[in-house]
């Protein structure tokens, strides 16, 4: 089986370099890296001209639009191999990557994307805490991610995250990353779009926690900074997720959906409830959280209902 691996990148070729340096010590090497890059990002473009490995199957890809979306998309037209498997620049894929996502396509031709677990590295501290509850979309729409934290066997789940996934070529035939996802970076959610329209199709996706990744979450150069709130950033994360599950819930559930989320939502997508529990320790801004999730909501079901 042929792997290609993905990596769109902006602006942190020290992270890159980590990322390729890793590919090179796979147990099953790459049949094509493609790395996307931005057409303004200089820096990068110089670390690839200077780049000395040429046993690595590198193809590069330019860019001209903002975001994780607009990159991947690009990725995917040049494809050569079997199997896209898709990852962060700031993150370094662990020896046995690629053999064990192999190892999980070659056994069963159901299976149309296969994630893992990305152990986060804060600073000099790995985060190390575990969760059997992996990538699980709940009846009522609720979203459980955990995906840094999976332990215990391989088992189908219904989302993968970003840094670690991979999909058949042949199950992702036409299928594109959904470019209504909001954000001129980061542009959260947008692998859910993806991986909940292959479950749709009838592909089956699995997470197996030793199919890992050690992600070393690197600065951002958009609106959204990961621990600080940004107005528009969060008001684009809860947009981003109304669309997505509004678009993927059958009618009825899309009803308990958006009284659940009005409600009670979740610490990244405030309803009413977890406004209520946020607002002794953080004050005026679990408000500002608040207003901007309401936003959100809004203006995902606006996208929904008007296309």
């Amino acid at each position: 089986m042929r792997n290609t691996v993905l990596i769109p990148t902006y602006r942190r070729p020290q992270d890159l370099l980590r990322c390729l340096q890793a590919l090179l010590e796979q147990t099953k090497p790459p049949f094509q890296v493609i790395v996307v890059v931005r057409d303004i990002d200089t820096d990068t473009w110089q670390f690839l001209e200077e780049f000395q490995e040429t046993t690595l199957p590198l193809d590069t890809v330019k860019v001209t639009v903002g975001g994780v979306v607009a990159a991947l998309n690009a990725g995917l037209e040049a494809v050569k191999g079997d199997t896209v498997s898709i990852t962060d620049d700031d993150a370094a894929p662990r020896p046995d990557w690629l053999e064990r996502i192999s190892a999980h396509f070659t056994s069963d031709s159901r299976i149309g994307g296969v994630g893992g677990r990305d152990w986060i590295h804060q600073g000099d501290k790995l985060l190390d805490d575990s969760c059997e509850v992996v990538g699980q979309l709940q009846w009522f729409g609720r979203v459980i991610g955990n995906h840094h934290l999976g332990m215990g066997e391989p088992r189908e789940v219904d989302v993968l995250k970003g840094v670690n996934m991979s999909f058949r070529t042949s199950a992702i035939a036409g299928l594109r990353f959904d470019e209504r996802m909001r954000g001129t970076g980061a542009q959260v959610h947008f692998e859910m779009a993806f991986t909940l329209a292959l479950k749709r199709a009838g592909w089956k996706m699995i997470y197996d926690p030793a199919v890992a990744v050690d992600h070393y979450p690197a600065q951002r150069f958009d609106e959204d900074q990961r621990n600080s709130f940004n107005e528009i950033a969060w008001i684009n994360l809860v947009h981003n997720e109304t669309l997505v599950l509004l678009e993927h819930l059958p009618p009825i559930r899309r009803v308990f959906f958006l009284l659940w989320a009005i409600l009670v939502g979740t610490r990244d997508s405030l309803g009413f409830v977890q406004w209520l529990r946020l607002l002794p320790r953080e004050g005026k801004l679990a408000g500002q959280k608040w207003l901007a999730s309401i936003r959100g909501r809004w203006q995902g079901w606006q996208a929904h209902v008007n296309p």
